[in-house]
This record gives structure tokens, C-alpha cells and sequence, in this order.
């Protein structure tokens, strides 16, 4: 690829992550009202016609590494292992 096919990749790039952007804001706000709607009810459920919206806790079991790590640091160490991934950037 040239290097004018390279800078025309790249500003649509940065042209659909903008849209993403903002079509994920509006996403939010979205959410956020129907939430705020649940919570103004004092409801878990509410339905919507055919959909139902929930909004309520979940509690889920985690282990704290960090703890674990201060207090066993040398098991800590020994079934820590090294991983490579790649990270993509574009500036």
C-alpha cells in the first residue's frame, strides 16, 4: 500500500471512530433513562411491549490478586507467567 492509500485508510479510520463515538454516547444516554426510569419506579423489571428492561445487582466472587500477592508473594511469583499480545495504534 502507498503511502496516500495508507493516509486515506487512516482518516477513514478516525472518521468511523468518531462515529463510533458518538453513536456510543447516544448509546449511554439512552441507557442511562431507562435505568434512571427503573430506579425512579423502585423496580428491577419493567416491560416495554415486547421487551422487558432490567436494571438490578449482580454480585459476583473475585479474586483479589493484589492481596494475594502481598501475603503470598513468593507462591504469587511462582504460577505468575509472562504473556505477549499486540497493541494498535494510530496518532
Amino acid at each position: 500500500m502507498c503511502t496516500k492509500d495508507l493516509q486515506t485508510k487512516v482518516i477513514e479510520l478516525k472518521d468511523l471512530k468518531a462515529m463510533a463515538d458518538e453513536l456510543q454516547a447516544e448509546i449511554t444516554a439512552i441507557e442511562d433513562e431507562l435505568k434512571a426510569e427503573c430506579v425512579r419506579q423502585g423496580t428491577e423489571e419493567l416491560t416495554a411491549g415486547i421487551f422487558k428492561i432490567r436494571y438490578k445487582a449482580v454480585s459476583s466472587n473475585r479474586f483479589d490478586t493484589k492481596a494475594f500477592k502481598t501475603a503470598y508473594s513468593d507462591l504469587y511469583e511462582q504460577y505468575t507467567k509472562q504473556s505477549t499480545g499486540y497493541r494498535f495504534t494510530v496518532a
